[in-house]
C-alpha cells in the first residue's frame, strides 16, 4: 500500500514509535470520535463525578495523566490542536479580534491549512457539532463558511455560553435559535443525528463533538457580558449539594503566592467562597449532561458495530481554577489548574485501564490523529504523535521528551460574580517539565518576573524558588542557578521554535544529540556552554504576540554546544 509506505518514510524521519507502523497495516481505516469540552479541569477532580466517562474512557482506555494545553484559554487552544501549532506560529492569542477569534483564524489562512481540510484530502469525511472557535458568530458564520466539513451544525456567539438560548447553524443554513432548550440536549441530538449521518455514507469518519460545559454562563445583554455559574439540566439540579471545591494547599491561602498581579491579591471572604463552593457545584451539574450523551455515544456506536474500530477521544480545550491562589474562577495562567487538563483515548490496541505519565500536550493532537489514521505526518508540526498501544507507550517512556512549552498573552479576568478586573500583563513563557527524578515548572512573566516552582514537594505552586528569601538552594541535587541557565536555555528555544526545533529542542542546542534531557544537560561539561547563553527577558508587556515585544530569540544568541566545539545550530 503506497500511503502506508510513504508514512512509514514520514514517520521514521521524526521518530515516530513502533506504533504508526503497525497501524498503518490496516486494511480498514479507523474512525474517530472526539468529545471535546470547555473548561474542564482535572485538578478540581471533575471527572470524579462523571460516572459514564469513567466508565467508557477510563475503565476502557488509557488515561494520559501529563497532558497538558500550552495556552489556557478557548481559541489559541482550540487553533492549536487543529492546526498542530503552538501560538506563536500561528499568532492567534486571545479569543476576540485584533489577536484572535474566528475572524483572526481566517485572516491568518487557515481556513484553508487546519486538521478538517486535511482530513478530507486524505479520504475522510468530517463532521462537527458545538463549538468550534470564539467570535464565530451569526453574523459571520458565512463570510467564509468554515471549510473542511462535509456535515456540521456549530454552536455561535453570541448565544455559545447561554445555557438555555443557543443558536445552531447546519451547513449553508440559517442560524436557529433554540430557546428554552438545555444547550448540551440539543448539542446531543445534533451529534447523534451526524453519527448516523456518517455511518450511512460508508466512508471512515471523523466526528468531534464540542460542547460549551462547563464553562461559566454569560449572557448578552446588548452588547453587555454578564458572567455567572454554569446552568444544569434541570434534572441535575439538585445534585451534589454538600461539595465543595477541593481545600487543597493553594486554595484560597493565608499567605500570597505566585507574582505579578496574582501574588497582589487579597484573600477571599466567606461570601466569596461560599459562592464559589456554589459555582463548582454547578460546573459539576453541567458536566451531568455531557456524561449522559457520552453513555448513548458509545450505545450508539455499539450498536452499529463500530466500536471495534474507532478511536474515541476525551479532551478539554484548557483547565479551570477556583480559589486556587486567591483567584476567582477562571483560567489563563501557568498554574497546574489551568494547564494540565484531561485526555483519555479508546480504541483499537489502546490498553485498557491504564494511566501514563508520558509528557503530552494539545500541539500533539494533530499528530496524534494523522498518524491514527495513517496519513503522512507534516514537517510543519510543532507536535509529535503521542504513542497509544501498550508496545508504542513503553517503548517512549525513556526518549519521548519530557517538557512542554506554556505561553500565554493579554490579561486574565474572573469568571465568577466577584472581581470582574482584567488582570493586565499576564503575559509570559513557561516550561513544565516531568521526568523521573525531577518535576518542575519555571516561567518568565513580561514583567521578567521569574518563578521555579519543585512540583514533587510543592504540588500547589505555594514557594517561588526564586523569590527574594527562597528557603532553599538547590533542586534535584543541583543549585538553583545551574538548573534555571538550563531550563532558561530551554526556554530560549521553544518560546520561538518552529517544526522539528518544537519537537526536538535540545538538538538545536546540542545538534550532536548528546543532550535529550535535562538531566543529561546538568553535566559539568556544559557548564561554560549554559552560563554563556543569553537569558529570555522581555522588553515591554503587549496583549499580543509581537515579537518586538519579547526580547532576544534563539537564533540571535550565536551557538550551540557540540562535543567538538561550539557550532551554529542548521536553522539559524
Amino acid at each position: 500500500m503506497r500511503l502506508a509506505s510513504i508514512a512509514a518514510v514520514f514517520s521514521s524521519a521524526i521518530g515516530v514509535s513502533a506504533q504508526q507502523q503497525v497501524l498503518g497495516q490496516q486494511s480498514n481505516p479507523p474512525n474517530i470520535v472526539f468529545v471535546l469540552t470547555d473548561d474542564q479541569d482535572v485538578h478540581l477532580s471533575s471527572l470524579e463525578y462523571m460516572p459514564l466517562v469513567r466508565k467508557h474512557l477510563i475503565d476502557k482506555g488509557t488515561y494520559y495523566d501529563k497532558h497538558y494545553c500550552t495556552t489556557a484559554v478557548c481559541c489559541p487552544a482550540r487553533v492549536t490542536l487543529m492546526t498542530g501549532k503552538a501560538a506563536h506560529n500561528t499568532n492567534i492569542t486571545d479569543v476576540n479580534p485584533p489577536y484572535g477569534g474566528y475572524p483572526k483564524f481566517v485572516k491568518q489562512g487557515f481556513n484553508s491549512a487546519y486538521l478538517p481540510v486535511w482530513l478530507q484530502e486524505a479520504g475522510y469525511n468530517v463532521y462537527y457539532t458545538g463549538k468550534l472557535f470564539n467570535a464565530h458568530n451569526v453574523d459571520n458564520y458565512n463570510t467564509p463558511y468554515p471549510a473542511g466539513f462535509t456535515s456540521h451544525d456549530f454552536l455561535l456567539d453570541p448565544y455559545t455560553y447561554n445555557y438555555m438560548n443557543s443558536s445552531f447553524q447546519r451547513n449553508k443554513d440559517p442560524p436557529q435559535s433554540h430557546e428554552g432548550g438545555y444547550v448540551t440536549d440539543v448539542l446531543a441530538q445534533k451529534a447523534y443525528g451526524l453519527l448516523d449521518e456518517a455511518v450511512d455514507a460508508k466512508k471512515p469518519f471523523f466526528l468531534m463533538i464540542a460542547p460549551s460545559a462547563p464553562h461559566a454562563d454569560i449572557q448578552n445583554n446588548s452588547g453587555s457580558l454578564s458572567f455567572d455559574a454554569p446552568v444544569s439540566a434541570p434534572r441535575h439540579a439538585n445534585l451534589f449539594e454538600d461539595v465543595k471545591v477541593p481545600r487543597t494547599a493553594n486554595f484560597n491561602p493565608e499567605m500570597p503566592s505566585g507574582a505579578n498581579w496574582i501574588r497582589s491579591l487579597e484573600r477571599q471572604n466567606t461570601t466569596m467562597v461560599d459562592w464559589n463552593d456554589h459555582f463548582y457545584r454547578q460546573r459539576l451539574r453541567a458536566l451531568q449532561a455531557v456524561d449522559e450523551m457520552v453513555d448513548t455515544l458509545f450505545s450508539r456506536l455499539e450498536s452499529h458495530d463500530l466500536l471495534h474500530n474507532t478511536y474515541i477521544i476525551y479532551s478539554s480545550d484548557n483547565g479551570f481554577h477556583i480559589g486556587n491562589h486567591r483567584m476567582q474562577p477562571g483560567k489563563s495562567t501557568g498554574c497546574e489548574e489551568d494547564i494540565n487538563i484531561p485526555l483519555i483515548i479508546r480504541g483499537p490496541n489502546v490498553p485498557i485501564n491504564q494511566t501514563t505519565q508520558l509528557v503530552t500536550s494539545h500541539t500533539d493532537i494533530a499528530a496524534t490523529i494523522f498518524s491514527l489514521l495513517d496519513i503522512p505526518l507534516r514537517e510543519d508540526f510543532d507536535g509529535t504523535p503521542i504513542p497509544v498501544t501498550h508496545k508504542a507507550i513503553e517503548a517512549e517512556e525513556n526518549k519521548r521528551r519530557e517538557h512542554i512549552q506554556v505561553e500565554y498573552w493579554g490579561f486574565a479576568g474572573g469568571e465568577g460574580i466577584y472581581d470582574r478586573r482584567l488582570h493586565q500583563n499576564n503575559t509570559f513563557k513557561g516550561i513544565r517539565i516531568v521526568a523521573e527524578g525531577y518535576n518542575l515548572y519555571y516561567q518568565v512573566w513580561c514583567t521578567n518576573e521569574h518563578e521555579l516552582y519543585d512540583m514533587s514537594s510543592d504540588p500547589g505552586q505555594m514557594n517561588n524558588l526564586l523569590e527574594d528569601g527562597g528557603k532553599v538552594d538547590s533542586v534535584f541535587g543541583y543549585s538553583l542557578e545551574k538548573a534555571v541557565e538550563r531550563l532558561d536555555a530551554l526556554l530560549m528555544v521553544q518560546k520561538s521554535c518552529r517544526g522539528k526545533d518544537c519537537r526536538e529542542p535540545w538538538r538545536s542546542l546540542h545538534p550532536d544529540g548528546s543532550v535529550q534531557s535535562l538531566r543529561n544537560a546538568m553535566a559539568e561539561r556544559y557548564d561554560k556552554f549554559y552560563e554563556g547563553q543569553v537569558k529570555v527577558q522581555w522588553d515591554y508587556c503587549h496583549n499580543g504576540y509581537v515579537p518586538e515585544a519579547e526580547g532576544p530569540m534563539f537564533q540571535d544568541q550565536g551557538s550551540a554546544f557540540s562535543d567538538e566545539g561550539f557550532m551554529w545550530p542548521d536553522w539559524v
